[in-house]
């Protein structure tokens, strides 16, 4: 399947747009240092990633902080070799930090013994459907990733809800961030 990435760099005059190819990026960090290599000072570097008609990926990276990363569908990601260096960073962070609060224990275990009750062919409307290797189905990751640049977790929530297309989401994410055109320019 088809591909398309492409690195956005904050500058003091906007955004400076390129598209950007994935043949060397085998692990997050490797990932990481490509945004990094793009940024201007510390400023906030964004990479876009796009499986045409199946998911799209934003990873924010600011300075020499961790990346963000936010996935329009986890578990279609999981199943793609970009996506799925992505979907595993967010799951073992998830892992990492359910087991802080007893309650969430509780309340997970509860579920887990529910489904496995249920028939296979019953629809789970009590919980996230769950794709191959534990990966949500659905929205995974930070979507309060670009608030910081006008675009509220609900708005890319709604972008990447059941229907929504990758490539149009990501055009409507550009263009709210002020660089449509631009990254229109580089697919």
């Amino acid at each position: 399947m088809a591909y398309f990435a492409a690195v956005l760099a904050r500058t003091e005059d906007g955004w400076d747009v390129s598209e950007t190819e994935l043949d060397d990026v085998e692990t997050l960090a490797d990932l990481t240092d490509l945004a990094r290599e793009a940024a201007q000072d510390d400023d906030s570097v964004l990479v876009f990633i796009e499986q045409e008609d199946a998911w799209f990926a934003i990873v924010r990276v600011d300075g020499e902080e961790d990346p963000r990363i936010f996935v329009s569908d986890g578990a279609a990601a999981a199943r793609s070799s970009y996506g799925s260096v992505l979907t595993d960073e967010l799951v073992e962070q998830a892992g990492e930090s359910e087991f802080d609060d007893l309650d969430d224990l509780v309340a997970e275990l509860d579920d887990e013994a529910e489904a496995s009750e249920r028939d296979d062919d019953t629809e789970d409307d009590e919980g996230p459907a769950v794709g191959p290797g534990g990966v949500p189905v659905g929205p995974l990751g930070d979507s309060e990733v670009l608030v910081e640049f006008g675009l509220a977790a609900k708005d890319l929530l709604d972008l990447s809800g059941e229907g929504a297309v990758p490539g149009d989401a990501l055009a409507e994410i550009a263009d709210a961030l002020g660089c449509g055109e631009i990254l229109e320019a580089v697919r």
